[in-house]
Order: C-alpha cells, then structure tokens, then sequence
C-alpha cells in the first residue's frame, strides 16, 4: 500500500545505513532522543537500531502519556471509579498500569468498581444517557494528539445538556516535556531530536523552533516507518556534522509548519493552561498541562468532586522515572525481565503499549544482542 509498503523497502533502507555510515565522523557521538515511544517500538521492531553504527546512541524519551502520568493521578481515578454512583471511562492503556500498592483500575474493576474501557471519548455520551442516576467521568490522558477528541466530548456534552458526565483532565504537552528535559538538573549531552509524528499533525512544526533558536538542539519530525526514520536520522547527522540547528520535517505527508488549525482552535475554546503540572519522572512543570477553562469549569470533574491527590506510594525499584528521563536503559533495571515484564508488569513503562520496556522486551532487547555487521549492509 502507498506509504507503507514503499517506506519498509529493505534495498532503501540498507541504501539509507550505508549512508549514514558515510555521513558520521568516526571521532564523535550522536545522541539522539526519539520522544516518541512509537518510535522507539518501530526502531526495535524493525532491526534498525541493528543498522545504525556504534557512533550513534538513541536515547528514549518519556514519550507516552500514560507513563508519564504519575501514580499520584492514578489513585485519584481509582478512587473515583470505586464511588458508587462513579462509572470511570478511560482508554485501554490505562487498565493494567499499577498505582499505589500495584492496585489498577482493572484489579479495582475485578472487585466492583465500575470501570469501562472506551474506545472513543464520545462513547461516554451514550453511557450517560443510558445510565441518568450515575456519574459517568471520562479519564482523559494524552498528549496533544489525543485532546481534540476529548475537547469535542466539551462541547458536546455541553450542547446534549447532560448533566451527569464530567471529564477528569491529565492532558499534558509534549514541547514543554523536552523544555524540563533540557532544563534539567542532570545534563542528557544530547545531540538533537527525533520529533514527533502524531503530536506533529496537531501542533505543526512551528512547536520545535525555539528548540533550533534558544537551546541550539536540532530537530527532526519523523513518521514511523523504517525509511521515515533512517532518513530523520540521516538528515540530523548532516546537520551536527555542518554545525546548524534547524527544524526539519521529514514527515510532510502528515505534518505541516502550522498543523490542523481546526483542531487546535477547538483546543484553545476548551482548555487553558495550569500552572504546573506533576509528571513522572520529570517532576513539577510549568504550564505542561491543561485544564478546562472556567465557563466550562461544570464539567470539570475535580470541580465536581472534592477529592485531591493524596501520598502516592511508588516502587523503589522501579527505573521507570530514570528510563523517562532518559538517564538508564531499559534493560538496565533490576527488575526488568524478572519479575517486571508485560504479563506482570511492575511499571508504566513496562505495561504501556508505547513504552521502552515494553518494547526492549518484545522485541528481544533484554537478550542484549551484539550489533549487526554495519559493513555488511551493503552486501
């Protein structure tokens, strides 16, 4: 099929490494954060991190939001869902992932709390009106991709005059994820980026350029196909190597300098921002998170229940918020592949569907193989 078939043609994709093993400067490194867990599941998936040669090192970033959603958060919608009156609505993702005492909203549905996987966020219109003496709340995560939809859910609930269906709000936002990172305490020596793909379509490419401009870090939107990321790969070695800092979209089938200008006005007629917001493993951010704006403040489920985030209790063995921050690899946890692995999960970033654990472990990665022969990929 158009776009997928073309961009995982194995002769390219050899041609692609072959020339990003001419492009590197044998006397340097490459770092480079892919912010995006599907990235980091299609890198592995497809062998390409096995093409790439020694001078290049990815690094993950805490691109998924339902692991960088901190338990804390977590225990508020457990809480919620195990009320009553409460149906908690939210995506699959976030079923199996554990919270304090490695309680999840699938072990608090197995003893009696009304928790309902959706596939849609408009699905929970439905569910309201089929259920009028119960509240149902739609626990909304995500990054900008995946906050029109809820937006829409606003508007809509709003327009139908339900009164039994509010939306608890964890929307975070993926330009100033890479702020905290640079701004960090604990220096990454990255090189430049991986941006985006979905996130992209939404914000346009226009998000990325202060990165370019203040912190000097190039950028790269890539889709998710094998071509699609030896080429961003390929187009951010030539920038180090020339020594410039640009926004290049590798993506232009799907992404624009501007993005979907529809959907970002809905956004902008729904949410504003909050003052901080805490993530895992990145800690209290600044304006990295919204909420919805005042006169739609009676959806608001926080507004509706008086309930606050309480003592969350972590596992201390955990790597999960060093794996976010790109400070350890996966397979460099002591609980990664005994006992943590994706049938009994310990961790976000095992259980998620996008997060680096998880794809270290189904793809191999916790077998730690030897990269393969680079001079070969020509052959």
């Amino acid at each position: 099929m158009k776009y997928v078939d073309e961009f995982r043609d194995g002769d390219k994709a050899r041609q692609l490494a072959a020339r990003i093993l001419e492009e590197v400067d044998p006397e340097r490194s490459y770092r480079l954060m892919e912010f995006c867990g599907g990235h980091t599941h299609a890198f592995f998936r497809y062998g390409l991190t096995d093409l790439l040669p020694p001078q290049i090192e990815l690094v993950h970033g805490p691109g998924c939001p339902v692991c960088v959603l901190p338990i804390a958060r977590l225990d508020m919608a457990i809480e919620l869902a195990r009320r009553e009156e409460v149906i908690l609505c939210t995506y699959g993702d976030m079923l199996r992932v554990p919270a304090s005492g490695r309680v999840s909203l699938l072990k608090a549905k197995s003893e009696g709390a009304q928790v309902v996987m959706v596939y849609s966020p408009l699905d929970c219109l439905e569910l309201a009106r089929q259920n009028p003496d119960k509240e149902v709340v739609f626990f909304a995560i995500g990054f900008e991709t995946t906050t029109p939809p809820t937006a829409l859910l606003v508007r809509e609930t709003a327009e139908a005059g339900l009164e039994n269906l509010s939306i608890f709000c964890n929307h975070v936002l993926t330009p100033a994820a890479m702020h905290g990172i640079l701004a960090g305490d604990t220096p990454l020596g990255l090189d430049g980026f991986i941006g985006p793909a979905h996130v992209s379509t939404v914000i346009g490419s226009q998000a990325y350029e202060p990165f370019a401009r203040e912190y000097g870090y190039p950028v790269v939107i890539a889709g998710f196909e094998p071509l699609d990321l030896l080429q961003a790969i390929l187009q951010l070695v030539h920038q180090l190597n020339q020594g410039r800092a640009e926004v290049e979209n590798e993506f232009t089938r799907a992404v624009t300098r501007e993005g979907n200008l529809k959907a970002r006005q809905l956004c902008d007629d729904i949410f504003t921002l909050r003052d901080s917001f805490e993530w895992r493993g990145l800690g209290s951010l600044p304006e990295s998170a919204l909420c919805l704006k005042p006169e739609w403040a009676h959806l608001d489920t926080e507004k509706r229940f008086s309930f606050q985030a309480g003592a969350s209790r972590e596992n201390k063995a955990c790597e999960c918020p060093s794996v976010l921050r790109g400070l350890t690899k996966p397979h460099e946890c002591k609980l990664f592949g005994n006992p943590c692995t994706p049938e009994n999960p310990l961790g976000s970033c095992m259980v998620s569907s996008e997060g680096a654990c998880a794809a270290y472990y189904s793809y191999g990665r916790h077998q730690l193989p030897q990269k393969a022969d680079i001079l070969a990929v020509g052959n």
